[in-house]
């Protein structure tokens, strides 16, 4: 069945994995990116699988969230399937993260996240039916130096989304969060650039099935989760990472 599709941080890594996988299922599917003429490139590349629309939004901003929404449905229609792919990261030892660099990434990773949640679930509830991913980090199960911030917000969406699956299930609306480990993203790519984490190639030797991941990957366990046979599956941290974090 044809469903209309949220996509945040939809213009490139896994977000437009995701996006992609979604037009091919047959769905509807607005990608949402802070970065507009991003969100209009990927856009365009798509438009040949399916209907979509950018939508440029900065989920760290709620009248920017709302009006993103608002715009999905009067081009699309009510949102019964959210991503909530948009994050970002920063290396800092722990004595070095200021308090505008920790608001930022509690911002865009856990409030944006929770911000766009609660701008997609009235026509969720409205429909009796509706599928909530989050995209959070294996990083926030296992912990990772240089990264308290970003673990801790990544810890907050694995537990908003639990507290989601219970809230909403009457509702038929499930919530499950992917933390993945390494993807080999834009993201990914500028960390390695940075010197911020070691070659993509070095860690992906590490992973038990031998490479890093790919949005493609992530897109597949999306895919299914939004499946009607997985209607039956809510509140579960979904581990996509080659066995690197059991």
């Amino acid at each position: 069945m044809t469903r209309v599709a949220v996509v945040t941080g939809g213009a490139s890594g896994i977000g437009l994995g995701v996006a992609r996988l979604f037009l091919a299922d047959g769905h509807r599917v607005a990608v949402l990116d802070r970065d507009g003429r991003a969100a209009r490139a990927a856009a365009t590349e798509l438009a040949a699988i399916g209907k979509v629309l950018a939508v440029e939004a900065d989920v760290a901003d709620r009248e920017s969230v709302d009006a993103a929404f608002e715009q999905v449905r009067a081009q699309l229609g009510p949102v019964e399937i959210l991503v909530t792919s948009a994050g970002i990261e920063s290396f800092n030892p722990l004595l070095s993260i200021t308090a505008d660099i920790w608001n930022r990434i509690i911002a865009v990773n856990l409030t944006g996240t929770f911000s766009c949640v609660q701008a997609a679930v009235p026509d969720m509830i409205a429909a009796g039916w509706g599928r909530i991913i989050t995209i959070s980090s294996s990083s926030a199960q296992s912990g990772a130096p240089n990264l308290a911030h970003y673990t801790a917000s990544k810890g907050g969406v694995i537990a908003l989304t639990k507290s989601l699956a219970v809230e909403l299930a009457g509702h038929g609306i499930t919530a499950n969060t992917i933390p993945p480990t390494l993807v080999d993203t834009p993201m990914a790519r500028q960390g390695e650039a940075n010197g911020d984490i070691p070659g993509i190639g070095m860690v992906a030797t590490m992973v038990p099935l031998g490479r890093a991941g790919t949005p493609q990957d992530i897109a597949a366990a999306c895919s299914f989760l939004c499946s009607e046979g997985a209607g039956y599956i809510t509140g579960q941290v979904i581990g996509v990472n080659g066995g690197m974090y059991i």
